[in-house]
Parts: structure tokens; C-alpha cells; sequence
């Protein structure tokens, strides 16, 4: 699980970028979002609730990373993705960019907490 948990960082750091900057791209051009960018954000949030749980499930198992900053991004990943579901009301507003935002910025936590492993 340790190694997964280590590749799938990748995975996951990839996937909300690239659908972070989509959607920021479809607003900076006034597009709609469409089907695929829905799917697209559902994929992406999965791919790094994924990385998130794998991370709970070391942790349970008693393996630290280096330093406490690393679950404590972790933890703010899993918390801004329950802010953003009591959100998605007001983020249906403008999809692309509130989803492209939110993707973005989980993106720097997940880079913030690679950074932070040993």
C-alpha cells in the first residue's frame, strides 16, 4: 500500500492539474463546461480522494511520514472537499471556474504535502 500510496501521488497531483487548468481555461474563454468536464471532475476528485484514503489507511496501519505537515495536508484536502460539496450549490454558478480553482488548489495541497515526507 506504501508504494501505491507513493505512485498514485502522481496520478493524482496530474489529474487535478489538468483538470484544474481545463477549467479555468473554459472560463478565461466564457465556454461552457460540458458533460466531459463534469466527468473530467469527478474523476479527478475521486483520483485524489483515493491518494487521501490510501494515506488514512497507512496512517492506521502505525506508518508516519517524516513530519506531522504531511497528514496535515492531507487532512486539509479531505476538509476543502467537504467545504466545496456544502458549496456546489454556489459553485454551480460558474462550474468551470469554481471547479477549476478548487482542483488547483488541491493540486499545490497534494504538492505541499510531497514536500513535506521526510
Amino acid at each position: 500500500m506504501l508504494t501505491f500510496h507513493q505512485n498514485w501521488f502522481y496520478v493524482a497531483v496530474v489529474t487535478t492539474g489538468v483538470v484544474g487548468l481545463w477549467g479555468v481555461g473554459l472560463a478565461a474563454t466564457k465556454r461552457e463546461p460540458g458533460r466531459a468536464f463534469g466527468y473530467a471532475t469527478g474523476v479527478a476528485i475521486t483520483v485524489m480522494l483515493v491518494q487521501v484514503a490510501a494515506g488514512l489507511w497507512l496512517y492506521g496501519q502505525g506508518l508516519r511520514p517524516g513530519n506531522g505537515f504531511h497528514v496535515f495536508y492531507g487532512v486539509v484536502i479531505a476538509v476543502t472537499f467537504s467545504i466545496a460539496y456544502v458549496y456546489r450549490s454556489a459553485m454551480a454558478r460558474r462550474p468551470a471556474l469554481s471547479y477549476g480553482l478548487l482542483l488547483l488548489f488541491v493540486m499545490g495541497l497534494g504538492l505541499r504535502a510531497w514536500t513535506n515526507v521526510g
